[in-house]
């Protein structure tokens, strides 16, 4: 199989780390003009570097902004108003007692999670549906079919993101875009780093540390392994291109098989 988004725009949105920056630098190194975005302007321009070191892309660029903010996203459609791969991978997550979470954990966790990928999604999309063409991705995770009990408040707002898509995806239905969310297992990045050095404890080296928080806190996993952020990029960008035209509505699994259940 041979992906070319070649001629597409593709907004990552989180993406100068992570699973957001693997994305990007995925659909760069198939012809894709991505745009990177966080709020640091030192390290989205960083991360603008890097992919172009790695991908060779010359159409690799960056936006500065809060995209969980109502004006972040306005600043940000008004200079660019139109994309053909939205990626909503934008988001935050913390483990707290789920009786110890106020409420307005409850709603900043929502709003940075859940509504800001609507924010774009309602702008984006129906334009995409205009052209007759468009990838809009949700980034969820396996958190939400598979609740986390040190961070409930987490992966509420994962399952709101797979309704989010299929209510999207349904009212899209016939117009060439397609609407899907992704489920990553536990991913090594720098965050689940140190999520995990702050479970097993700073002084165990990395590889023990992995290796005991899979065993001890994800033991359903298949791979008994954290997933690589390149991972998660390959499934998106497959998404993200002609080759997945009839896969829509969908909730992807790419989760080292750590959700023990049949479906999604």
């Amino acid at each position: 199989m041979n992906i070319d988004l070649t001629g597409r725009t593709a907004l990552v949105t989180g993406s100068t780390s992570g699973i957001g920056f693997a994305t990007a630098a995925s659909l760069a190194g198939v012809g894709a003009a991505v745009v990177v975005n966080g709020r640091d302007k030192k390290r989205v321009d960083d991360a603008v570097d890097k992919i172009r070191e790695q991908t060779g892309s010359t159409t690799v660029t960056g936006v500065a902004l809060d995209l969980a903010t109502p004006e972040g996203a306005a600043d940000l459609v008004a200079g660019l108003p139109d994309v053909d791969v939205l990626v909503n991978n934008l988001g935050i997550f913390q483990a707290v007692p789920v009786f110890d979470i106020p409420d307005d954990e409850w709603t900043r966790f929502f709003q940075v999670n859940v509504l800001s990928g609507i924010r774009l999604a309602r702008h984006y999309a129906p334009r995409m549906a205009e052209r007759g063409w468009g990838r809009v991705v949700f980034v969820s995770s396996e958190s939400a079919i598979q609740i986390p009990t040190e961070m409930v408040h987490y992966g509420m707002t994962k399952t709101a993101q797979i309704a989010v898509s299929r209510g999207m995806a349904q009212e899209l239905a016939g117009t060439g875009v397609t609407v899907n969310t992704v489920l990553p297992g536990p991913t090594l990045t720098e965050g689940v780093r140190e999520f995990i050095a702050d479970r097993v404890g700073g002084d165990v080296p990395f590889e023990e540390a992995e290796r005991r928080f899979m065993a001890d806190e994800r033991p359903t996993s298949l791979l008994k392994r954290l997933i690589r952020p390149e991972e998660i990029g390959n499934l998106i960008t497959y998404v993200s291109s002609d080759l997945s035209s009839a896969t829509t509505g969908a909730a992807l699994r790419v989760d080292g098989g750590v959700a023990n259940t049949l479906i999604p």
